[in-house]
């Protein structure tokens, strides 16, 4: 088992890395275990609020290039999403690179767990794309840095529902800015990507009564959901130029990019999916001139982060659903402060995250 533990200030002297995505990092680890198979990459973005906490992934990745792009980028986000909903905590994330479906077994969550627990805490993980809430309990074998274990030991369970929640919140607190009204009935909204996050937004404005279409690679659970909430289905990638009022990404990262941005008709963003700007500064100002409220992912997936942070706080049910809902003022906040100050509603986002950490610098 070994860790190769990068310092990220030769990463800025690389033209390479040269995207904000890979700036300030505090520390990146490279995690290789031949006897499990075992290839990581755990990255810690900023420790000023707290200790990092974030999701593990699990992905095929086309090569390391691409999964190390993932971390730095999606550790960044966690930073500034614990940040803006006020929560002590800093930002990490991780990725492992493989097939979950072909290649996850437990000697190689509890692999990966020894390599979180070798960080003594400076990082906990969680759940996140391909893991389950099996395996954060079986990665608490071996260390105690990780949450979104299940109710029967102890944790928060799955913070796929409360994510969920969470967006719905932050949806409709852009639809309220956008056309007046908080209420979903009739509004055209494209969900892509429905695991368990977009499922469960599917339900929440299914019962809104949305006239919803959904996308996923996966064609036989387009099938399936489409029989149980009455949804239309659309398959491939040539979506972006549907007639539709909100538009949710809940998949992969980087979706609103130079090619989707010039097919977008949607009026509101409002969705699950990480680092959903390609490029933060270029698209989110495509995105404000074109008048479409973005409301900024970071903010309202901040559900699940909410969800797991209960079990290093203590608070209940009850405090999780309150902190969570309070998401949906947050976003009506960030939209007036873009008015106000006239910047995109990711950097009045990005402001108020950012103050916070430097008031706790000062602090310091």
């Amino acid at each position: 088992m070994t860790a190769e533990i990068i310092d990220t200030n030769d990463l800025k002297k690389d033209p390479v890395f040269g995207q904000l995505s890979f700036h300030g990092h505090e520390q990146i680890v490279f995690c290789n275990d031949e006897d499990t198979g075992l290839k990581a990459i755990i990255g810690i973005h900023n420790t000023v609020l707290g200790p990092a906490l974030g999701g593990t992934r699990m992905w095929q990745y086309q090569s390391e290039w691409h999964a190390l792009n993932d971390v730095l980028r999606l550790s960044r986000g966690m930073t500034y999403k614990a940040a803006i909903t006020g929560l002590n905590l800093g930002g990490g994330k991780a990725v492992i690179i493989g097939d979950a479906k072909t290649q996850k077994n437990d000697a190689l969550m509890r692999r990966f767990g020894e390599f979180v627990h070798s960080l003594s805490g400076k990082y906990y993980t969680a759940e996140d794309m391909g893991m389950e809430t099996r395996d954060m309990d079986v990665i608490r074998e071996v260390t105690p840095y990780v949450t979104g274990i299940s109710e029967a030991k102890g944790g928060a369970g799955n913070p796929s529902p409360i994510t969920a929640y969470g967006v719905f919140m932050g949806m409709k607190a852009a639809a309220k800015y956008k056309f007046g009204t908080e209420k979903l009935a009739g509004k055209k909204i494209l969900i892509q990507g429905v695991g368990h996050v977009g499922e469960t937004l599917l339900k929440h404005v299914t019962e809104e009564g949305a006239q919803v279409i959904i996308n996923d690679i996966n064609e036989t659970r387009l099938e399936e959901l489409s029989k149980k909430y009455n949804a239309n289905v659309v398959l491939g990638n040539d979506i972006y130029g549907l007639d539709i009022d909100i538009y949710a990404p809940c998949a992969m990262g980087a979706i609103l990019n130079d090619v989707t941005l010039q097919q977008l008709q949607a009026k509101v963003i409002a969705g699950a999916a990480n680092n959903q700007l390609a490029d933060e500064v270029k698209h989110g100002k495509i995105l404000k001139e074109r008048g479409i409220a973005y409301a900024p992912d970071f903010l309202i997936n901040a559900g699940g982060i909410i969800n797991v942070y209960a079990e290093l706080e203590g608070y209940g049910k009850d405090e999780i659903k309150t902190k969570t809902e309070n998401i949906y003022h947050t976003t009506l906040e960030i939209f007036n402060q873009s008015e106000k100050e006239n910047c995109t509603t990711y950097r009045a986002a990005y402001n108020i995250a950012q103050a916070r950490i430097d008031a706790r610098k000062k602090e310091q």
